[in-house]
């Protein structure tokens, strides 16, 4: 069987397809399981700041500053007989289980600068180790699948694992943290999912497959440069806004739902947390499906365009609903409003499946844009630059909820004691739970609308690269040459040129 039909083979498969997945149960479920409790461990098991605590995420995205244009220039460089990107998702497998496992043991002092310290370092070891996995898994698809659509099945398929990951990572640890300063509780769920993620990693190697092809030949020293030279593209500076504004909004949800649940609601017992986050994360589950199979059917952009103004719609009128469950008088709960905030929820997690089903299937054709301006293959570096911008919105929407929170006077030593914060204050966190996302979300929307490629012109920007490489003859037509010019942000006449990676310089983009 010729390499060919073996592909062909291997893309119709639907067992590979879901190998390709496996591994996006880390991808998606590591962050959550974060941005869900990695604050509430720090400040309401160890009593740290909650300013302070929301540093340590963005100064580990400082720290990606450096490791993910790094990977990918290495990934983009290194040959195996596995081949490259599979090469390092095996040895990230191992790596990537200890450094999450590392983030939740309990600091052996009562230093408040030792524990910021230790806590910082932990993060940055993680930050790395999810490096090494995400950036070659992220650049993995180009080098599997050529076709758009076969590409928008696979990133289908990825992102219901990605989901499926969620879904554990939001609710195994409700059931395991009964109470969020319970230390060792937060543990118990690392060592689990350290476990997971191993498994899972690995299962991605093996299921997968990767064209071997010439290394790119650029030296440690210009990594930096030509790793953000791929901002350059039009379309790629499109996408991480996207990716940027979508992403952050989900954030948002996860960081903020356990401040919302304990302290507006008043409602973290009696298993309705882990009501509302089931909620919340089946009703994604249920948006990936959908979306993953709407998607090949219309365009990489659709989800957003279609599910964001309704979640859109559904944020908003949670304000009708933020206020204690508990009646005051009596202690009963109110079952009908907490009904009207699961509704609510389950619109949300479609309009958030909307969002990380679109940009993961987009990604996987920003480099073929970055190859036609550069005349490189260097899909690791794309990646790198992708996972970057999305630990800076993770990392920027955990500090902004800790200033946030800081703003409308959250109290630590309240919450550590288990006491109910200030009403100004829950109203504060009610705000912030809605209004955040929904800015977001309108930015997302703005950004979707102007992104420039669908199927039509990925198709082109394919033939184009064949004709620059002699593998067709063709002359391009005047809409061929607009929509080039359109997508890259460059002048037909100037693209394909290898100094667009090395320079800073845009001085033959259009107008």
């Amino acid at each position: 069987m010729g390499e060919t039909e073996l592909n062909s083979k291997r893309e119709k498969s639907f067992l590979r397809k879901c190998s390709y997945g496996f591994a996006d149960i880390y991808g998606g479920g590591a962050f959550v399981v974060i941005s869900t409790f990695y604050t509430a461990f720090l400040t309401k098991a160890l009593g740290m700041p909650v300013a302070l605590a929301g540093t340590i995420p963005l100064i580990g995205k400082v720290w990606d500053a450096v490791t993910d244009p790094v990977m990918g220039n290495i990934a983009d460089r290194t040959h195996s007989k596995f081949g490259a990107k599979r090469f390092y998702i095996l040895i990230g497998s191992i790596i990537s289980a200890l450094t999450f496992l590392l983030m939740w043991i309990t600091f052996p002092g009562n230093s408040m600068s030792g524990k910021y310290i230790f806590y910082m370092l932990m993060y940055m070891l993680f930050s790395t180790g999810f490096t090494i996995v995400m950036v070659p898994y992220n650049a993995l698809l180009p080098d599997m699948v050529e076709d758009y659509t076969i590409r928008s099945k696979f990133s289908g398929i990825r992102m219901i694992f990605s989901t499926f990951g969620s879904i554990i990572a939001g609710l195994v640890p409700t059931l395991l943290v009964k109470d969020p300063t319970d230390s060792s509780a937060y543990l118990k769920v690392a060592v689990i999912f350290s476990v997971l993620f191993f498994i899972a990693i690995f299962l991605t190697f093996l299921g997968t497959w990767e064209k071997q092809k010439p290394v790119v030949k650029i030296s440690m020293a210009q990594s930096f440069t030509q790793s953000f030279t791929v901002y350059k593209s039009h379309s790629f500076r499109l996408f991480i806004c996207i990716f940027l504004c979508g992403q952050g909004a989900a954030d948002f949800v996860t960081g903020l739902a356990v401040y919302y649940i304990d302290d507006v609601l008043n409602a973290y017992g009696g298993g309705r947390f882990t009501i509302l986050m089931g909620v919340l994360l089946l009703s994604q589950f249920a948006g990936t499906i959908l979306f993953s199979v709407l998607m090949p059917k219309t365009s990489k952009k659709f989800p957003i365009l279609v599910g964001f103004p309704v979640r859109i719609a559904a944020t908003l009128a949670l304000l009708f609903f933020s206020h204690d469950l508990v009646d005051p008088f009596t202690g009963v709960v109110n079952n009908a409003h907490f009904n009207g905030i699961l509704g609510l929820s389950f619109i949300i997690g479609l309009g958030m499946a909307a969002s990380s089903t679109s940009i993961y299937a987009i990604l996987a054709d920003m480099a073929d844009v970055d190859e036609l301006i550069t005349s490189m293959n260097r899909p690791a570096t794309c990646s790198a630059m992708a996972t970057f911008i999305r630990k800076i919105a993770t990392g920027l929407s955990s500090s902004i909820i800790g200033l946030l929170l800081g703003v409308v006077g959250y109290n630590e030593v309240l919450a550590a004691t288990g006491q109910n914060q200030s009403l100004t204050t829950q109203r504060g966190i009610a705000l912030i739970y809605i209004i955040a996302p929904i800015v977001l979300c309108i930015a997302t929307l703005i950004f979707a609308v102007i992104f420039p490629m669908n199927k039509k012109q990925f198709e082109v920007v394919k033939k184009e690269i064949a004709r620059r490489k002699g593998e067709d003859s063709s002359v391009a037509t005047p809409e061929e040459i607009e929509i080039c010019e359109k997508v890259t942000g460059y002048k037909y006449e100037n693209l394909w040129n290898k100094a667009h990676a090395l320079q800073w310089s845009s001085k033959n983009k259009v107008n």
